[in-house]
């Protein structure tokens, strides 16, 4: 797994990992809260076939640095662009899988030049309605989010995976916590999820409305798959979000949970190549 630096600004030396796989235009992965590149091992060599697939560990997951920072979204589009700036990358297609959906859209808001196209996949979408599980809500409480994530462990999350997917199995479920266990648990690792969930929520409470106007401006093609029985993110929050985009299309999934692009690959991947780079994205 390759890692860069970023170059220049306030986040200049820090060090990103990444998967490369591919040739032709370039299509960037971008995974969501407690995620990692790897966790789109069944969608990168499809789209390698006919693009030059990134998948990124942004900072604060996987194995890419962990520094004290505020994890916001701007934070995340700011390490988005100088990770394509270090690659040499001026124009691509994103794709975001839950909060990296709020990612990419972030991103495509401050450089629309540079996008193509935006796919979300089970994303979550500032701008619209959306309520955190009690879980969530518990652990952006400072003190006792910090509590919880000291008990943090390989059967907790296996639970609280399993309970993300439709028909959850064993192999899939134990991939997305053993992974880089050691890098991807450690307290840097806890304290920059805790950091993400609570600058996230900030963010989707304080700028609702300056994202609902922004995004309602966006002129570039948006396509959101979503699974029907997704417990994380509501379907209902995908209907919204497409109703208040200039260009988007929904394609649904039925039995399928928050993980679309491992529940459903091969359709995913199919719809992922046609609209990505089997057309051009007109201007």
């Amino acid at each position: 797994m390759p890692e860069l630096r970023l170059l220049g600004g306030r986040l200049d030396g820090l060090a990103l990992h990444y998967v490369a796989e591919g040739r032709g235009p370039a299509v960037v992965l971008v995974h969501g809260l407690g995620g990692f590149a790897e966790s789109w091992r069944h969608n990168v060599d499809a789209l390698a076939r006919r693009a030059t697939v990134y998948a990124v560990d942004l900072p604060g997951f996987g194995r890419s640095a962990k520094p004290a920072a505020e994890y916001n979204l701007a934070f995340f589009a700011t390490a988005l662009h100088g990770f394509l700036e270090a690659l040499g990358v001026h124009h691509a297609s994103l794709v975001g899988h839950s909060l990296g959906g709020a990612v990419v859209l972030t991103y495509a808001l401050t450089q629309p030049a540079r996008v193509d196209r935006v796919a979300l996949v089970g994303g979550l979408v500032p701008g619209f309605s959306y309520r955190p599980s009690r879980v969530y809500r518990l652990l952006a409480l400072r003190g006792l989010g910090e509590a919880l994530a000291l008990c943090g462990c390989a059967p907790v999350y296996r639970a609280a995976l399993a309970r993300c997917f439709y028909r959850p199995t064993p192999d899939e479920v134990g991939f997305l916590v053993e992974c880089g266990y050691a890098a991807r648990t450690g307290w840097d690792a806890r304290a920059a999820y805790l950091a993400t969930l609570r600058a996230a929520r900030g963010d989707f409470e304080r700028y609702r409305t300056e994202y609902r106007r922004a995004l309602a401006s966006l002129d570039l093609p948006v396509l959101a798959i979503h699974g029907r029985q997704d417990p994380v993110v509501p379907a209902a929050h995908c209907g919204e979000v497409a109703g208040g985009l200039a260009r988007a299309e929904v394609r649904w999934i039925d039995a399928c949970g928050h993980f679309p692009q491992i529940e459903h690959a091969q359709t995913v991947n199919e719809w992922l190549a046609e609209f990505l780079v089997a057309r051009p994205a007109p201007r």
